[in-house]
């Protein structure tokens, strides 16, 4: 079912708002940046995302190909989310589940894991071993 989530960094500068279904797919990946940071993300199209404040205080990470924008609060360093585009979503925001405020712990609990082998440019595959993710 479709909500509307609240979420922030862990200072609060930054703060933002997106509709979730989080009984469907939610991402795990193994690539060099998801599994440092330990993102955790839902995919959101654009229009289902909105930044309510704390722009000014976002700092841009990208890596690689640069095709990817992995944002992170300049206070605190959480990495609230990200933008992207692929062919499998087109245009999207990765949302980082762990900054939701106020989801139940049991929402997150429920919430489908897609596995995804990003470390050796795999999208549609899952990596051998998930357990760490």
């Amino acid at each position: 079912m479709l909500k509307t989530y609240q979420g922030s960094c862990h200072c609060g500068a930054v703060r933002f708002e997106a509709d979730i279904d989080l009984s469907r797919e939610t991402l795990r990946c193994n690539c060099s940046i998801c599994a440092k940071i330990r993102f955790w993300p839902a995919v959101v199209q654009p229009q289902a995302f909105r930044l309510l404040s704390g722009q000014s205080d976002l700092k841009l990470y990208q890596f690689n190909s640069k095709t990817e924008h992995h944002y992170f609060c300049q206070h605190c360093g959480v990495h609230p989310f990200g933008q992207g585009q692929s062919p499998r979503w087109g245009k999207f925001y990765g949302v980082n589940l762990g900054c939701l405020d106020g989801v139940a712990d049991e929402e997150l609990a429920n919430a489908p894991i897609t596995y995804l082998d990003g470390r050796n440019d795999n999208w549609h595959t899952p990596p051998a071993e998930v357990r760490h993710l």
